[in-house]
């Protein structure tokens, strides 16, 4: 069997996409978070070369809502969760709106099984075509089966 030690820098790594070009957040949305720990801000996980991701302050679901100041064509969501404590089992749901968030339309809902031994990082890529997104919203349950997990997010890209 092949086998290939790689350092955390590597796996973060994977996480770059050189071909795409993604939204600059800080110019085109305010966002709205149900709460962040002073050392782990949202802008961490939103931002170029933020380090550390977001990470919420009060423990159970948390809502991180990206409000445009005009409407935004997205093709392309990436998110990265990062785990290396706690077995869990993690679930998010990502909405969108295109009606300033008088009503949501639901884009995916998944689960993932967090494991200290084995699964510690996931990122996932969602192919999208909204046309016309003025408010996207990231709902995490940080675990299913305890509400005093906290949440946390490494990264959130859109093109």
């Amino acid at each position: 069997m092949r086998k290939k030690i790689i350092s955390s820098t590597e796996r973060q790594d994977a996480f770059i996409d050189s071909k795409k070009e993604w939204l600059d957040l800080d110019k085109l949305a305010v966002v709205e978070v149900t709460s962040e720990e002073y050392s782990h801000p949202i802008e961490s996980a939103l931002l170029p070369g933020g380090e550390g991701g977001w990470r919420a302050s009060t423990p159970g679901k948390q809502t991180i809502r990206l409000l445009f100041d005009t409407p935004q064509k997205v093709q392309h969501i990436k998110l990265s969760f990062q785990e290396s404590e706690n077995e869990r089992t993690q679930e998010y749901v990502l909405r969108w709106s295109p009606d300033d968030g008088r009503t949501y339309h639901e884009i995916i809902r998944q689960q993932w099984n967090f494991s200290p031994e084995g699964a510690t990082v996931e990122i996932e890529e969602h192919q999208t075509h909204l046309p016309d997104v003025t408010s996207l919203e990231l709902s995490i349950i940080p675990d299913i089966s305890d509400k005093k997990a906290f949440a946390s997010l490494e990264k959130l890209r859109l093109c």
